[in-house]
């Protein structure tokens, strides 16, 4: 019924301009016509009012409603109520909430004694605002790049007997796409069970004759919001961006790489990709499994959760603790942005944070200007060039303020930088699909991994720090001198910065 009312309105707005602007007749015809307009945008004005945001968002969108006609209202209708009331996933969130408690079986008291102070303080409040736990037996290995994580991926898909459970954003038809799915094609041959979940969007360049190949072969294909689905279903703008490949419940693959040519250096025009991977065997793999069989039985209706045999866990020799946390609209509101802010705030010498996408709430850039007033030494890398340009000017636009608190801010010049990776300490991090932005805050489905003295956090570091070399520190005084346009550009950006 509000999808058929949101139709209804969408629809006598365009009318109403119509007849105002273009059609011929009596003034008083397109008197009436636009003040029903004007009737139209004061409602929705009213409801926007009701849903008590922060008064700077409330204004924001009012703005864009009044000066913006109809296309001011089509944007606040599929991306600036998204993410408010959560009634888009109720069902999976509860749903989901349920199974978590049923499978994770959390401690009610762990023990966090062998952690440090800022450890301790991470880990007590990940306890409290996550159903997962932090487990102990897992083994984790940073991949750098296509060039390690593909090799790795392929070796260990060849080594399935039982079955793979792959999930990606964006798995592309081209070389390394197909080279996949052959693989895929013949495990299934060879009586591996596989299952394959892609994003209706994120995917869209997945050819029909593949999906047809792997269903041929006996690959069970599902697509995650399609857009079948039309354009007037809100879920549009929600995207599945999680990538997990599960394999036998013993070894689970997470991180920042899709499948695509791209993400191996391949594409002339974007160049060199710069991004981190990671493998897992052990007690987290199947925390990550989880995440996957919930969404597949989302997308198909196949519960899996009650099969013991794929519930099954496999304890690893670990050195460390590994978090494994699921977040998007079918969790908890925000909980990735209270993880990263909780880092953040429990760092006492280090915070180090690579991500392509710096579009952060205003909790997380007041912990981050507090962190560098105590003294803590904050740096932001992010890529010179990005890959769209509302994202790069939006990013930009929050420099001024981080370099007036004595945030470092380094721009990575060898080509595309990808990862998504936060560095606490030098023994605390993060790694996964999230990005540092309102769209992996709020929008997207998206799974971490955080880790504390693990041998893999060092091999993070020592990354970071050859990544450094690639890059170049903004200078304040430089940056101030930027021109106007540049300013301009930024600010306009930075107007979306709720959806990016």
């Amino acid at each position: 019924m509000k999808r058929i009312w949101e139709f209804f309105l969408t629809l006598l707005l365009l009318v109403c301009l119509y007849i105002v602007f273009f059609a011929e007749g009596y003034v008083i015809i397109k008197t009436v016509f636009g003040l029903l307009y004007i009737a139209v945008i004061l409602y929705t004005i009213y409801s926007l009012m009701l849903e008590n945001r922060t008064a700077q968002h409330t204004l924001l969108w009012i703005y864009v409603l009044i000066l913006f006609p109809f296309i001011g209202y089509m944007f606040y209708l599929y991306s600036g109520q998204l993410y408010l009331k959560g009634h888009l996933f109720k069902s999976k969130r509860k749903k989901d909430r349920d199974e978590w408690i049923r499978v994770s079986k959390q401690e009610e008291k762990p023990d966090f004694s062998d952690l440090k102070r800022h450890q301790q303080c991470f880990a007590t409040h990940a306890h409290h605002i996550t159903l997962t736990r932090l487990n102990r037996k897992t083994s984790s290995k940073i991949l750098k790049n296509g060039k390690e994580t593909f090799p790795e991926i392929f070796a260990r898909l060849e080594e399935a007997k039982e079955y793979i459970h792959i999930q990606y954003y964006i798995f592309r038809s081209d070389r390394l796409g197909k080279d996949i799915i052959d693989l895929l094609i013949r495990k299934a041959n060879e009586g591996v069970k596989v299952r394959f979940l892609y994003d209706g969007i994120g995917s869209l360049s997945l050819q029909q004759y593949d999906i047809d190949r792997m269903k041929k072969a006996g690959i069970l294909v599902e697509a995650f919001l399609p857009v079948r689905y039309g354009f007037f279903n809100q879920k549009l703008n929600f995207r599945n961006h999680r990538k997990i490949i599960i394999i036998d419940g013993k070894v689970g693959f997470v991180g920042g790489l899709n499948v695509g040519v791209e993400y191996l250096g391949e594409d002339p025009e974007i160049g060199f990709w710069r991004d981190t991977h990671m493998v897992m065997e052990g007690e987290g793999v199947q925390v990550l499994h989880a995440i996957f069989l919930m969404d597949w039985e989302y997308v198909c209706g196949e519960d899996l959760l009650e099969d013991n045999h794929l519930t099954t866990s496999y304890p690893a020799e670990g050195d460390g603790t590994v978090h494994v946390v699921a977040s998007g609209p079918d969790t908890q509101l925000g909980i990735m942005s209270d993880l990263f802010y909780s880092l953040i705030s429990c760092a006492e010498k280090s915070i180090w944070i690579a991500t392509p996408y710096f579009v952060p709430n205003e909790a997380i850039r007041t912990a981050l200007r507090v962190a560098a007033k105590k003294g803590v030494q904050v740096r932001l890398l992010v890529p010179e060039i990005n890959d769209g340009f509302l994202t790069q000017y939006a990013t930009r636009s929050y420099f001024p303020e981080l370099l007036r608190s004595g945030i470092e801010i380094y721009s990575y010049k060898k080509g595309f930088l990808h990862q998504k990776v936060i560095i606490i300490d030098g023994d605390t991090a993060s790694i996964g699909t999230a990005n540092m932005d309102m769209r992996s805050f709020h929008l997207n489905f998206e799974v971490n991994v955080f880790l504390l003295n693990t041998g893999s956090v060092r091999d993070l570091v020592e990354q970071y720090e050859e990544d450094m070399v690639e890059s170049v520190r903004v200078k304040p005084v430089e940056f101030y001198k930027r021109g106007l346009w540049e300013r301009t550009k930024e600010s306009f950006a930075r107007l979306f910065s709720g959806v990016l």
